[in-house]
């Protein structure tokens, strides 16, 4: 999934409107599991300009960049963080690792080639899913849509569920930055592909 929808269903699934820091772990825990790919990607992108065929191409499915992939989208990392969260009675630890779960939960099944090992350290395997949402040779014109619709849906309920004015601006900027690209690439590609 993209980065904003994976922030869309973290706080539809844990934020609170009651409580800040709950709200903020969840976000952190949802954008968690990108990070580093932001981090490396910007660098290589930005300070040593490297091309973008490079990175996305031979960079990211290098041995030295799917380790460092493998701890932060590790179902085993994340379910520990679960359950400390959940035997502290930690409700900020809680929402913090179930959003990161959730964010793997959803990349496992919505990744193919892409895939990155999800259960490091106990094992190198990579699940690799006959669904992605992005790519149309794994039903990614359907999945796709079905994400930006499904996450607009989610930011209605957000909407009602948190009455601050700050918070319904992040709201409609995940909103918007959840489905701008996607409804451009629509228009873009429009008949193009299976």
């Amino acid at each position: 999934m993209n980065t904003p929808a994976h922030l869309i269903f973290g706080a539809a699934a844990f934020a609170r409107p009651d409580r800040r820091d709950v709200t903020l772990a969840a976000i952190c825990g949802a954008l968690l599991p990108d990070m580093s790919l932001y981090l490396m990607v910007g660098w290589s992108l930005f300070v040593r300009e490297v091309p973008p065929e490079t990175v996305f191409g031979t960079y990211y499915f290098s041995d030295e960049w799917q380790a460092v992939f493998a701890v932060d989208n590790s179902f085993v990392i994340w379910g520990a963080g679960l359950l400390l969260g959940l035997n502290l009675r930690n409700p900020v630890i809680t929402a913090f690792a179930g959003a990161g779960l959730l964010h793997l939960g959803c990349d496992f099944v919505l990744h193919n080639e892409d895939a990155r090992m999800q259960l490091w350290p106990v094992s190198t395997w990579v699940f690799r899913s006959p669904f992605s949402y992005w790519d149309r040779n794994h039903h990614g014109g359907i999945i796709g849509p079905v994400e930006i619709v499904v996450s607009l849906a989610l930011c209605v309920l957000l909407w009602r569920r948190f009455k601050s004015w700050t918070a319904r601006g992040l709201i409609l900027l995940a909103a918007a930055l959840e489905a701008a690209p996607g409804i451009m690439f629509a228009l873009m590609f429009r008949g193009a592909g299976p």
